[in-house]
Formats: C-alpha cells, sequence, structure tokens
C-alpha cells in the first residue's frame, strides 16, 4: 500500500514589498486583489497546522499541485523554496507549477532555479532537465507523472495549457509506465475539464481523449481551491480525478476551508484501487 499527500494553492504570504516597477504590468491587479482578498483569506497559521498534520500522518511521499506563489516577485520563489524544504527533501515530494507560479514569462526562470529539484525526474541529476516536463518518479510500484499547465497569461487570465508536445509526450510516458504494471498517477494544477474561459485547462478536451485512450489510475489537480471528486473515461474503466482546497484558505471563503487529500493506492498490476480521505485543519 502506498500513502500520499495530496496539497495544493498555498499561495504563501505575507508579499514581499515590491517596487512600483515591479507593478507596472499584469502584477498590479494581482497585488490589488491579494491586498483587497486574498491576504486574509490566505492564512499562514492555517497553513502550518496543514503542514504539521501531514508530518503527523507518516505517508510515504508528498504531491504539491502549484501555486506555491502570487505574483512572481523574486523574494517568493525564496520563501516558496524553503516551505518546500519544510515539507520535505526532493526525493519525498514532488511538484508540479501553477499559474501563480508561472505569473508571467520573465518569472519563469525563478522556478527553474530555486525549486528544480523537486520537478526532476528520476535519474536526472540537478544541473540537468531545465524547465522539461512531463517528468516521472517510481517510488515502488505507483508512478507519479508530473506535468506543467502553469503557463504566463494575460491580465484576469487564470488559465493554462500543455500543448501537443507535452500531451504526446505524457501519452507515451503512460503507456510504457502501464506496460511496467505500475500504478499512474498524474500530477497538474489546473483540472482536465471545463471551469470556465478564465481559468480553464486551455487544451483539457485533447487532454481528457488522450487519458480515455491510454489511461491512469488518478489525475490530482489543484487550481479550484475544492475538495472534488470526478471522473474521466479510461479504456477499462473510469479515471478518477481528485481536487484539494487550498492548503491555507480560512474558513468561510467562497471557496473550501483548508484541507490535504491521504491518497491510498492498494491493489495490484491491472486491479489497482485509488482511495481518498479529504484531512480537514483542526
Amino acid at each position: 500500500m502506498f500513502r500520499l499527500a495530496h496539497l495544493s494553492d498555498p499561495h504563501i504570504g505575507p508579499l514581499p514589498a515590491p517596487g512600483w516597477r515591479a507593478l507596472m504590468n499584469k502584477r498590479l491587479t494581482g497585488y490589488l486583489n491579494w491586498q483587497r482578498n486574498r491576504a486574509a483569506h490566505h492564512r499562514m497559521d492555517i497553513l502550518d497546522r496543514l503542514l504539521d498534520d501531514v508530518v503527523r500522518a507518516e505517508v510515504d511521499h508528498v504531491a504539491v499541485t502549484g501555486d506555491l506563489i502570487n505574483l512572481g516577485l523574486a523574494d517568493e520563489y525564496k520563501s516558496a523554496r524553503a516551505l518546500l524544504w519544510r515539507i520535505g527533501p526532493p526525493e519525498r515530494v514532488s511538484f508540479v507549477p501553477g499559474n501563480h507560479d508561472a505569473y508571467m514569462r520573465q518569472t519563469v526562470p525563478g522556478i527553474v532555479h530555486h525549486w528544480r529539484p523537486w520537478f526532476l525526474g528520476d535519474g536526472v541529476a540537478e544541473t540537468d532537465g531545465g524547465y522539461a516536463f512531463p517528468f516521472t518518479r517510481v517510488r515502488g510500484q505507483v508512478a507519479l507523472v508530473g506535468v506543467n499547465s502553469g503557463v504566463p497569461t494575460g491580465p484576469f487570465l487564470a488559465t493554462g495549457f500543455l500543448g501537443q508536445r507535452q500531451i504526446a509526450a505524457l501519452a507515451d510516458e503512460l503507456e510504457a509506465l502501464g506496460r511496467q504494471g505500475l500504478a499512474r498517477l498524474v500530477l497538474i494544477h489546473h483540472p482536465p475539464f471545463d471551469i470556465g474561459f478564465q481559468k480553464r485547462l486551455g487544451d483539457h478536451r485533447e487532454l481528457a481523449a488522450m487519458l480515455a485512450r491510454v489511461g491512469a489510475e488518478a489525475v490530482l489537480h489543484g487550481h479550484t481551491h475544492k475538495g472534488t471528486l470526478k471522473q474521466l473515461n479510461g479504456p477499462s474503466g473510469p479515471i478518477p480525478v481528485i481536487g484539494v482546497p487550498s492548503a491555507s484558505a480560512a474558513p468561510g471563503g467562497r471557496a473550501d476551508p483548508a484541507a490535504w487529500n491521504l491518497v491510498t493506492v492498494a491493489g495490484e498490476p491491472g486491479a489497482w484501487q485509488v482511495q481518498v480521505e479529504r484531512r480537514p485543519v483542526g
């Protein structure tokens, strides 16, 4: 049996003080939104309690599905690296970026420089790999396959995109892992179904069609800030699609209060069973 902690969207704060030049772009609207709404909603004391609960659970691995930060400010990447180390070392924690991590094109190097060890595939040296996705990490009989839907977008948009190359590479990887009899868990920030024009994965239909042909044992996502369990069609039955609330969300907001998912994989090749238990912050 394999026990995985799935958490997402901590949106760590407080924000470092930005200079006026840093706000002369998409960050301005994001900064105003943080000051008016998000700063009160994303509470670090709640995140602390959630991470303490994850530690007590003594899981085998942790998956973090994006949006560590908010505006892509330089000091945010350093703070998020410290948070990743607190969650666990790279061999025990797997990360995929979200749209807030890749807030603008010039912020992508910060992801690579500070967080690369947590999204390197097995056998890839820390000095290699760059910003290459998908990545695969095999832990026992479970394969964690991470893809990157976090791409820079214009103001007022929180959309994501994989692209034909990444979907094709993911299909090849899932097929190979399936032939090995491994339980395949896909990690992605945006969900593989439509959630509206401003926030959806632009090629969610293409991803769903590929998964219907190739299969996976589960898809784990963030972005919606909701604990959900949906299904996609798979070649041999439904594929569970598992969402999780923000790891720092205060109660009383529009989305679900903070929680993490305990995902358990049991069974054997050809008969894997995936179960999920939502673990709210006490």
